[in-house]
């Protein structure tokens, strides 16, 4: 079975290689990496791995930690290896066929960011409601989202930003960010975490930028 690690580690060679070789000794397979961010003398990966069949999840927390300075954020089920960096990908689909163009970042969002779910939403006057959705998004009764219009991608936090119960079930993380000039925002779910990180809300937002500017207003 494969599962998705993100673990934090001392930026300074030798340590991914220290971890790939005691996972490989707990009986996994490293499929990808992907390198999160690099920040304060720690790096921030996200490691595809591929578990012996019987083999309990546990074990690879086990594994990793036991490299010093290593701390495991976040285990979770993945599918395949990581599809890394595709903005660009999404971004020329979307310039091909603007007409579905919010579906499109809809549907596409959750395999970059490696979340469950993305939707676009939109507030007008004291009621919100979706402009697109990916498959997986949860089904809520129209709202209002006070917090719009945001300045700048952000953490959604329920306790502080009011959100649609069945958004932040499961223990979902929820990053926001501004699209385009009207009170309409990119929200992205990843249930059971791990939190997004700086570097994740800055590419979302370069990302929610540039198709703003395909689209157009």
């Amino acid at each position: 079975m494969s599962f998705l690690l993100r673990v934090v580690l001392p930026d300074k060679p030798g340590s991914l290689g220290a971890v790939a070789t005691a996972l490989g000794n707990a009986g996994a397979d490293i499929l990808g990496v992907d390198v999160v961010e690099r920040a304060h003398g720690h790096a921030i990966d996200d490691l595809a791995v591929e578990l012996q069949t019987g083999r309990p999840p546990d074990v690879l927390i086990t594994a990793a930690e036991s490299v010093p300075g290593v701390e495991v954020e976040s285990v979770r089920p993945h599918s395949g290896r990581l599809e890394t960096h595709h903005e660009l990908e999404l971004i020329d689909q979307i310039t091909g066929d603007p007409q579905h163009g919010l579906q499109l970042l809809a549907d596409g969002v959750p395999r970059i960011f490696r979340a469950g779910w993305a939707l676009i939403a939109v507030r007008d006057g004291e009621s919100s409601y979706r402009l697109a959705q990916s498959s997986a998004a949860p089904e809520t009764r129209a709202g209002d989202l006070p917090w719009l219009p945001l300045e700048r991608a952000t953490v959604l936090d329920p306790g502080v930003h009011w959100v649609p119960e069945p958004w932040s079930a499961l223990d979902t993380e929820l990053a926001a960010a501004p699209f385009g000039p009207k009170a309409r925002a990119l929200v992205v779910g990843r249930p059971g975490g791990p939190a997004f990180r700086p570097s994740e809300l800055a590419r979302l937002t370069h990302l929610a930028g540039i198709v703003t500017t395909v689209l157009g207003p």
